[in-house]
């Protein structure tokens, strides 16, 4: 069996390259066929879309031709429709002046009428306002015609009823054309004695001096009042009010004349207590507070000492080492202890059994309290003292103690201590 020769290997590579050169070149045959494929289709759809257009054209075209067509007719109807307008033009302006003429002459003809009218108008409202008068006169004829002729039918019921004459008789004996008799005198006149003085005579009926004469006999009329019949009881009961209300006054006087006296006598006892009382109480307070101020001056000043009934009291302290008087000037301590001096003078100048005082040594110092504490134990010579304080040194000098207290339950307590 024969042995198979290997091929040689530069065969074989020319052999792969040949092979590669042909694959590239069939490659780039067929880029190059759908290449041509594709500008085939590009020119097909070229060719198309040309054809389209031309078609499109021709289309235009026609159209054109019939646009072109319309509008020759279309200038050849506005070209008789111009002709027309020009014809009518010619007609609307010849119109136009007989409308102006004819308007001028109406205008003429309004201005006319509307003064007519207006003159027309003015007269109506002045006859208008004629008749308005006319009525309103009519009208107040009327009612001055019924008011004379109530009137009139007043007056005669009046003359009947007062006086019983009758309208005819009164007109006949009293009428305008009789002479009126001479007016009485008024107040402080005289009338002449001769009885032919114009005066004394009878004068012709005047209306405005009949007048004033009706008016002056009415005030004079009202002035005298209605007649009362039963004035002369009134009188007589008015007489006996009167001299009850006398003798009430009398009283009235005699009683007020003793409560004066009265007043008076209390005046003088108050006055004579109130000296008696402020001349022991200036006495006792000038003792008193030397002993609370040691070296220093206090004394009671009367604001008006003439009066002693209105007059008011002045204190005036200068504790030692001080000039002011004013107590408003002094300390707290100063004029809480001056005031106890006053209130202890008024107990040394007219004792009491029972003094009551409620915190008077709160503001003092132990110097001041003891001071104060002696003058109340003196006052416990005569006295029974209740002070109420938080000084336990107070609380020392006392016989018995008062006071409340919380046990521990916390419910408050009444006890009482008796120290002596």
């Amino acid at each position: 069996m024969p042995v198979e020769e290997e091929p040689d290997t530069f065969v074989r590579d020319r052999l792969a390259a040949d092979g590669a050169n042909a694959r590239q070149t069939e490659m780039e045959a067929r880029l190059q066929v759908r290449t041509h494929e594709e500008r085939v289709k590009g020119l097909a759809g070229r060719a198309d879309s040309l054809d389209r257009a031309a078609r499109a054209e021709r289309e235009a075209r026609a159209r054109a031709e019939q646009r072109r067509a319309r509008l020759r007719h279309e200038a050849s109807v506005a070209e008789a429709v111009a002709s027309g307008a020009r014809q009518l033009l010619a007609h609307v302006e010849v119109s136009l002046a007989r409308a102006d003429e004819e308007r001028t002459v109406a205008e003429a003809a309004k201005a006319q009428r509307e003064q007519e009218l207006a003159a027309a108008r003015t007269e109506g409202r002045d006859l208008k306002a004629e008749l308005d008068k006319l009525t309103d006169s009519v009208h107040r004829g009327e009612v001055l015609g019924a008011e004379k002729r109530l009137r009139i039918e007043q007056l005669e019921t009046k003359a009947l009823e007062e006086l019983g004459v009758e309208p005819a008789g009164l007109v006949s004996e009293y009428g305008p054309h009789q002479l009126v008799p001479p007016s009485p005198p008024a107040e402080g006149e005289e009338l002449p004695e001769d009885p032919e003085h114009s005066r004394n005579q009878p004068k012709p009926f005047v209306r405005a001096e009949q007048e004033k004469r009706l008016k002056s006999a009415e005030r004079a009329y009202q002035q005298l009042g209605k007649v009362n019949p039963l004035a002369l009881e009134e009188f007589a009961a008015l007489e006996e009010r009167h001299k009850f209300l006398s003798e009430q006054l009398e009283d009235l006087k005699k009683t007020r004349a003793d409560l004066l006296q009265v007043v008076k006598e209390v005046d003088e006892r108050v006055e004579q207590v109130f000296t008696e009382a402020y001349r022991d109480t200036a006495r006792e307070f000038e003792g008193v507070f030397s002993r609370l101020f040691p070296g220093g001056e206090g004394r009671l000043v009367l604001t008006d000492p003439d009066n002693m009934l209105t007059t008011g009291v002045d204190v005036e302290a200068r504790p030692p080492g001080k000039k002011v008087k004013r107590l408003s000037l002094l300390s707290g301590g100063e004029r809480s202890l001056t005031a106890v001096a006053l209130l202890v003078s008024i107990f040394k100048a007219r004792p009491s059994p029972f003094y009551v005082m409620d915190e008077v040594e709160a503001a003092l110092d132990d110097t001041n309290l003891q001071r104060l504490i002696r003058i109340m134990q003196e006052l416990q010579e005569a006295s029974q003292l209740i002070v109420i304080t938080h000084q336990k040194r107070t609380m020392e000098v006392a016989d018995a103690l008062y006071g409340v207290s919380m046990q521990g339950d916390g419910v408050s307590k009444v006890i009482s201590q008796r120290l002596r």
